[in-house]
């Protein structure tokens, strides 16, 4: 048995290069299913939910998505958000280019999601933006590149933020290699998906990245089936 002490520096193959576009579609097509299966939607619609619960119908919110893959983060936030009478302004930002192409092909126009490939770093919004969430992202990440993210959130949103990964354990790690194998999905899920696991995250973890950015006020709490979610809000008011 592997060992989960650490992180692992291993790569996944959806961030190599030269993949094609059909691969990378096919293989988003397929986290969205798996998303659904895992439950990694709902964690960021309640902290959506307890972060706007003083909001009235028709009132505004603008929020960030930051690696939004095929965009189905973004449509369940939309779904969401108009059934509670939001108007919500919703932007995706994500680092490789092959995503827009897909999260656009699967998205609804008229829904008026703003899909845009940029580093995120390098991603300076023109207006006020209200919320930053992200699903699935930081394991991708160093842990350098952990503290810099969480210091962009923080400067950037101004009611708050909202991470949602996963949590390094062995039984998510060899389960979700049956689960792939199981349910045949894209090679480059059933190989990222363990590989993913291995690079995320256990509590103490997030607790240092966060006592080395000097941000207070956010917390990390652990959510089934083996996801951990760091939030910080900042106003409640409206």
């Amino acid at each position: 048995m592997r060992s989960f002490a650490e992180r692992s520096p291993e790569s996944e193959m959806m961030d190599a290069d030269g993949v094609t576009a059909a691969d990378f579609a096919a293989c988003l097509r397929d986290l969205a299913t798996v998303n659904t299966v895992t439950l990694a939607r709902p964690p960021t619609l309640r902290w959506l939910a307890e972060s706007t619960a003083t909001m009235n119908p028709g009132d505004t919110f603008t929020l960030v998505d930051v690696g939004y893959g095929e965009g189905d983060m973004l449509r369940a936030i939309h779904r969401w958000a108009t059934a509670k009478g939001f108007r919500p302004r919703l932007i995706g930002v994500d680092l490789n280019p092959l995503s827009e192409p897909a999260a656009r092909a699967a998205t609804d126009p008229a829904l008026g999601i703003d899909y845009r490939t940029a580093d995120v770093f390098d991603f300076d919004p023109a207006e006020p933006v209200d919320f930053i969430v992200s699903s699935l992202v930081t394991h991708h990440l160093t842990d350098r590149q952990v503290g810099r993210f969480l210091m962009w959130m923080e400067a950037k949103a101004v009611r708050g933020w909202f991470v949602n990964d996963l949590r390094r354990h062995w039984f998510a790690y060899y389960g979700f290699t049956a689960l792939a194998a199981v349910m045949r999905w894209h090679r480059f899920v059933r190989h990222d998906g363990p590989v993913s696991v291995a690079r995320s995250f256990v509590p103490d973890e997030w607790e240092r990245a966060l006592g080395t950015t000097g941000i207070t006020g956010a917390t990390v709490s652990q959510v089934f089936p083996f996801r951990l979610c760091v939030e910080r809000l900042k106003r409640t008011s409206w």
